[in-house]
């Protein structure tokens, strides 16, 4: 709209009869190029109110002849453009002299190459770039223009014409150009930020497909930036993290990128990179960084990192899963010792569960030399009117962050790493002396295979009976079905001996292991605790409503009392009522909580039978 009304004011202004006169005098045209020509000359033809628009604003205009590449300018050009009124501007060459390198078009491209044709009116235009003036007339830098105006066409079709307006816009282009690098690029580092390098991977990617050349993506993490800002403070942490900015750029190559992903990591792509040039510039980086410390306001401060690296697009064709696979090499290069690069691999991901489970193994034993195992209880109330009948204790570990883990996330692996044992007696344990603290307390506790197993836990129980006199009436020992048929006969001989000093003995996830009538009425158990698997679909389930009803028969004709888990609504609650279920427990009585032995003295709760 802008570029039509100026072309139209152009144009269509009326000659006043006296003519201003331009600042650099023009030569006369020949009256052959006169007849070329068929647009009107206007520059020096304006009005005395236009031209004082134009000097309030800013602008000056300009005629180019193509043909004789004569150019001439308003009047106010030393006023709008003064770093350029000791210069000879009389050409178009002269003036395309100034054309500063950054610029990406020119007044000339813009015109002689165009590919759209006048029809008659001319053909606008409206273009930015930079010039810069010689520093023999005081130039101290590039100046920006914006450049609008209109072409037209001689005889032979092709331009013999402009004219148009011009006017500086450097502060306007360097505070775009400010915004623009904000948006693209992170304050602190001046790396690309993440959102930039997210569009320049999907360049490369798209390049890839065309080319089949291989990439590398790599994610380079800074050790122990934790302790580095406890030690010396926040500021020279950032000073430590914008010097790694600069070394690493400092080492690739020239269209390498360099881009920071998060607060200590950067994510480096290298073009045209195969698997073993990644490794070699890898290693160029981790010595860079190791060969000198950071010089920062808080002194010289040395610095280490670990890199896990992908190659695309044999490691993943889109930016997501090549950076997933990148996390993932990180990761393992951060829990060895002696690797501080790792290479994205097809057995990475075997790797990485093995050193996954060895470091939820060293947080277990942590959790038990630091006494950071605690009971969690969940309420197991009677069916007939929901009062509390006892608590199960559940194992929870809190890690030395602070945070809580539940038995699912770390069993197996305690399992497998031989540390289940450790876990139940130290459950045990606390139960034990939750229940000498609170005489009115009923626990239960779970013995997983490897404990029944063990030939000295027996001891272990009696000895901590023992110690806390009076608890052992009120605690009972839960063993699975599934464990009790691996090996009947040690369960045999832990439930003889909880029965001698008066624990009474649950069969957990009853109906799990299809045990035989006659190995559970010879067990002797106290109770048994159908397997939620199938309470929580009996109002649904017709196959299930059948087994746990059978479940319940079996219980009661052997006079064992029955626990229903995972009782999650009323309607369920309603069915086993009916069918005879002494007791509760599941998410509609409550749920496990936090309550180990501190909480409840610190609470005073009393629990009744």
């Amino acid at each position: 709209m802008q570029l039509r009304h100026l072309a139209s004011r152009m144009v269509s202004a009326p000659i006043p009869e006296t003519p201003v006169k331009p600042q650099i005098p023009a030569a006369p045209v020949p009256a052959a190029t006169a007849k070329a020509v068929e647009a009107p000359a206007i520059v020096g033809t304006q009005s005395v109110d236009s031209r004082a628009i134009l000097n309030s604003i800013g602008e000056v205009i300009y005629d180019w002849d193509l043909i004789t590449d004569r150019l001439c300018w308003g009047e106010n050009l030393a006023r709008a453009l003064p770093s350029l009124a000791e210069i000879d501007l009389s050409s178009g060459m002269a003036f395309g002299a100034l054309l500063a390198p950054e610029s990406s078009t020119s007044r000339y491209d813009e015109i002689v190459k165009s590919e759209r044709a006048d029809e008659g009116s001319g053909v606008l235009y409206q273009i930015t770039y930079a010039i810069v003036p010689p520093r023999e007339v005081g130039g101290a830098g590039s100046i920006w223009l914006e450049d609008t105006g209109c072409w037209f066409k001689g005889v032979d079709g092709r331009p013999a014409r402009a004219h148009g307006v011009v006017r500086v816009v450097t502060e306007r282009h360097n505070k775009e150009r400010r915004l623009a690098r904000q948006s693209q690029f992170d304050t602190l580092t001046g790396a690309l930020n993440r959102t930039h390098l997210t569009e320049q991977m999907q360049r490369i990617l798209d390049q890839t497909e065309r080319n089949r050349k291989a990439f590398a993506v790599m994610l380079v993490a800074l050790e122990n930036l934790f302790v580095l800002n406890r030690t010396y403070g926040y500021d020279a942490g950032d000073e430590v993290i914008a010097g790694l900015a600069a070394r690493l750029s400092a080492n690739l190559r020239a269209h390498d990128l360099v881009a920071r992903h998060a607060g200590n990591k950067f994510a480096l792509v290298l073009p045209d990179c195969g698997p073993e040039d990644a490794k070699y510039a890898a290693m160029r980086l981790i010595e860079a960084v190791t060969a000198a410390p950071f010089e920062t306001s808080a002194g010289a401060i040395p610095a280490t990192i670990r890199i896990g690296g992908v190659v695309g697009p044999r490691d993943g064709r889109t930016t997501q899963v090549l950076f997933q696979h990148a996390e993932e090499a990180l990761d393992i290069a951060r829990q060895r010792a002696g690797a501080r690069f790792v290479a994205y691999g097809a057995s990475l991901a075997r790797e990485d569960s093995r050193l996954h489970a060895l470091q939820i193994a060293d947080n277990i034993v942590s959790a038990l030399n630091e006494r950071r195992v605690e009971l969690a209880f969940q309420p197991i109330v009677h069916a007939a009117d929901g009062r509390t009948a006892f608590y199960e204790a559940l194992l929870r570990v809190r890690l030395a962050d602070g945070s809580m883990v539940t038995p699912g996330s770390i069993l197996p692996v305690a399992e497998k790493a031989g540390l289940v044992r450790l876990l139940d007696q130290r459950v045990l344990e606390l139960a034990l002396v939750c229940l000498n603290e609170n005489q009115d307390l009923r626990l239960s506790v779970n013995a997983a295979l490897p404990t029944i197993l063990d030939p000295e836990w027996p001891d272990r129980l009696t000895a901590g009976v023992l110690a806390n006199p009076g608890a052992a009436e009120r605690l009972t020992v839960e063993i699975t079905e599934t464990s009790m048929i691996e090996d009947i006969a040690a369960t045999s001989i832990v439930i003889a001996q909880c029965k001698k000093l008066g624990v009474k003995v649950a069969m957990d996830d009853f109906g799990a292991g299809h045990t035989s009538f006659r190995n559970l009425r010879a067990l002797a158990f106290d109770l048994v605790k159908i397997d939620g698997a199938f309470v929580q679909n009996i109002v649904n389930s017709a196959d299930d409503r059948f087994f746990v009803r059978t479940l319940i028969d079996l219980a009661r004709h052997l006079e064992l009392k029955v626990v229903a888990e995972w009782v999650e609504d009323e309607e369920t609650a309603a069915l086993l009522r009916e069918w005879g279920v002494d007791y509760f427990q599941g998410a509609l009585f409550g749920s496990a909580g936090p309550e180990n032995a501190q909480a409840f003295r610190a609470r005073h709760v009393t629990l009744r039978r």
